[in-house]
């Protein structure tokens, strides 16, 4: 047992020392004892691919969720163009007062704040000192002629930590702008 996990330890050390490219080419040969062992190829790979899988299905549920009341609001926005291809952390779903009336799970993770307490506020809370009134302003213009825009600007988690966030700002649309849904992600 001893001489495997020393062999099984060389072998990731070589591995390590693969570019991407090499590694793909062997990839498919490496097993022990016929079974197809998970990526050894150092275990940052592999947490890599297990934070993005993770990331993957946060989004897919997040999605879902959000799909649910685009169907209750009657919203002929096209989801796949919408999501397709698109990082975030959270949504966001606003209404045409600002007011915030929906976050995802991964809200919480990027803020620290509870969907409980953002609900029925406006994104100002996010905002600080180091916050830019211009990119503010722009934001708020776009919005009154509801285009959809993409802004990057400085947000505060609940522990006062500035931190950057791209928003992509999306209007929702039934017979005319209802809502917005916001993709956010830290930049």
């Amino acid at each position: 047992m001893k001489k495997n996990l020393m062999n099984m330890q060389c072998l990731d050390i070589y591995l390590s020392s693969l570019s991407k490219e090499e590694y793909e080419k062997i990839e498919d040969e490496i097993t022990v004892s016929d079974i197809k062992a998970m990526p050894l190829r150092s275990w940052d790979i592999y947490n890599e691919h297990y934070a993005n899988q993770l990331l993957s299905l946060k989004q897919q549920k997040a999605i879902n969720s959000f799909k649910e009341l685009a169907k209750k609001f009657e919203w002929k926005n096209n989801w796949k163009e919408i999501f397709e291809d698109k990082t975030f952390d959270a949504l966001v779903l606003t209404n045409q007062e600002a007011k915030i009336q929906w976050v995802s799970e991964g809200f919480t993770d990027m803020t620290g704040y509870s969907s409980r307490f953002a609900i029925n506020k406006t994104p100002h809370f996010l905002q600080g000192k180091e916050t830019d009134r211009a990119v503010l302003n722009r934001i708020k213009r776009k919005l009154s002629r509801d285009e959809p825009f993409t802004e990057v600007l400085v947000n505060y988690k609940k522990d006062q930590t500035p931190y950057k966030c791209e928003i992509s700002v999306i209007p929702l649309i039934n017979d005319r702008t209802t809502h917005y849904l916001a993709l956010e992600r830290q930049a």
